[in-house]
């Protein structure tokens, strides 16, 4: 008999981080809603994924599958990164521009 193979999550974000080697911060936002209030309102977790040829950018689209603990922080793997659109990669650049002159 096969042992039973668990369903791997799956979580798309936004790359935000790019500094460290083979690692990249992905921010992942949902929508929840109050049940008391009935207001929806966002909620961004940041994890860190394993990105082995180092191929994700700043602003790029990420997919990220669960793996088993590469390190303490790390327990996700990256699966497919689109790169970023003109528009948001420009964006980006300008934000880079103006932390780097103040």
């Amino acid at each position: 008999m096969e042992p039973i193979k668990k369903q791997q999550r799956k979580l798309e974000g936004v790359v935000v981080s790019d500094k460290m080697t083979k690692t990249i911060v992905v921010a992942v936002t949902t929508h929840h809603t109050d049940p008391k209030y009935h207001k929806q309102f966002k909620v961004t977790h940041r994890f860190k994924a394993h990105d082995e040829g180092e191929v994700c950018g700043i602003g790029d689209r990420a997919v990220i599958g669960e793996t088993r603990p590469l390190s303490r922080d790390k327990r996700w793997v990256v699966i497919k990164c689109s790169p970023a659109t003109g528009a948001d990669r420009q964006m980006q650049n300008e934000n880079i521009k103006m932390q780097n002159d103040n």
